[in-house]
């Protein structure tokens, strides 16, 4: 038996294109389920998966998502039946990936679709609407892949059957060779904001193998850190190591490159074991090849390279960002230390780097200091985030959490 993949799309409208996808697959040995989530028309010929099923999945029907007369309402019917189905059926075996296929009603779909499958169930998605920044970063599944189905719009041409052909062998290559993440060793989840900026992980890393956990460090530039979010929420770590939550601050000063409103909240609120730090919670992101906003024209700027910049906030703009971590850690279910390093939070802060300012730093820490909730246990640190003592700290609280049983030995 190959590899079978879940077709989703509007088989009333979209029939020829998705029957083209299933013939690709088909025709490179894999097999297809196709789902229809149409609702004012009928594909062709009966899918394996009608949208009458849909509907019903979502506790409505095609009546009532008709009766509604509006389409964003009738598509969110089929969305919450679609997710629904789709988590189901995979976990009883029926599938091994999904491809969906749409403008941007099926892209508003396949987004909740995808969302609703485990990580390493490949994802693939073809839309008109690819990469766009109608996107929301929240709304996707930390390993979804996005193909833009150029001239695609109403019916096949060359063009199109490009796109899709790989479309198709990419999603059944996928399915054939993905190693879905392994249980057999506790995982550690970390963030980070690159290697040179934050070096804890290069030390970490072998001493938390040594304890028997795996690693997984999470870049944290927007994506980075709702893919850990993500993963959070679906309890897939023993600890979480969050020493990047720089994402709050960019969603708190209105940067684009943010992980969402709920960033540094998934793990407390299930109750994971973590162990936070500020790093680089001093500065907030900007795409780099837009102008800068002109809130931030005053500000000391570093150019990390042509797709990424970061301002450096001022001590009010650090106060306000330290309320913010310290309500959302204030939601914490589980065990929450906090280290705040007095020294700087990463290595453009070091004395004499470009983006040192003492006071501010100060200014920031006064303000945790002050705001920490009562459920945290906030541990000062005379020292620099990158340096040993940092990892030492972790690896104490770390072994103390093991030795009271608060995660479980490997």
């Amino acid at each position: 038996m190959g590899n079978r993949i879940l077709i989703a799309g509007t088989f009333d409208t979209k029939d020829d294109e998705l029957s083209y996808l299933a013939a690709r697959i088909l025709s490179q040995g894999g097999e297809v389920l196709r789902m229809d989530v149409s609702v004012l028309g009928d594909p062709a010929s009966p899918t394996e998966i009608s949208k009458h099923q849909v509907a019903a999945e979502a506790g409505s029907s095609i009546a009532a998502a008709i009766a509604a007369m509006d389409e964003n309402t009738a598509m969110q019917i089929m969305a919450l039946g679609a997710a629904r189905l789709a988590r189901r059926l995979h976990a009883e075996g029926r599938f091994d990936g999904v491809l969906v296929l749409g403008g941007s009603m099926g892209t508003d779909l396949a987004l909740d679709l995808c969302a609703a499958l485990p990580l390493g169930v490949p994802k693939y998605v073809v839309s008109t609407v690819s990469f766009s920044p109608m996107i929301p970063p929240e709304r996707l599944a930390p390993d979804i892949q996005m193909i833009l189905w150029a001239g695609g719009l109403y019916g096949l041409n060359p063009v199109c059957k490009a796109a899709l052909s790989q479309a198709a062998g990419a999603v059944l290559g996928a399915a054939r060779a993905v190693e879905p993440p392994s249980r057999s060793r506790p995982l550690i989840g970390m963030t980070s904001f690159g290697k040179t900026v934050h070096r804890f992980m290069v030390a970490l890393k072998p001493a938390l193998q040594a304890r028997g956990f795996d690693l997984a460090v999470f870049h944290a530039t927007g994506m980075g850190g709702r893919a850990f979010e993500s993963l959070s929420a679906q309890g897939a770590f023993a600890a979480v190591l969050d020493f990047a939550p720089q994402e709050v601050s960019n969603h708190l000063m209105g940067s684009a490159i943010t992980a969402g409103p709920d960033r540094l909240t998934a793990a407390g609120l299930a109750g994971i074991p973590q162990i936070v730090a500020p790093g680089c919670s001093d500065l907030v992101d900007l795409v780099g090849w837009q102008p800068t906003p002109d809130r931030f024209a005053n500000h000391p700027l570093h150019a990390h390279n042509r797709l990424l910049s970061s301002v450096v906030l001022t001590a009010d703009e650090r106060r306000a960002v330290a309320r913010s971590l310290c309500a959302k850690l204030a939601r914490a279910t589980g065990p929450t230390t906090l280290i705040l390093p007095s020294h700087g939070l990463h290595e453009w802060d070091r004395p004499g780097a470009p983006l040192c300012d003492p006071a501010a730093h100060a200014a920031f820490c006064d303000e945790i200091r002050s705001q920490c909730p009562a459920n945290v246990q906030l541990i000062p640190l005379d020292a620099h985030i990158n340096d040993q003592a940092f990892t030492d700290t972790v690896l104490q609280i770390l072994d103390a959490w093991l030795n009271q049983g608060l995660i479980a030995r490997p």
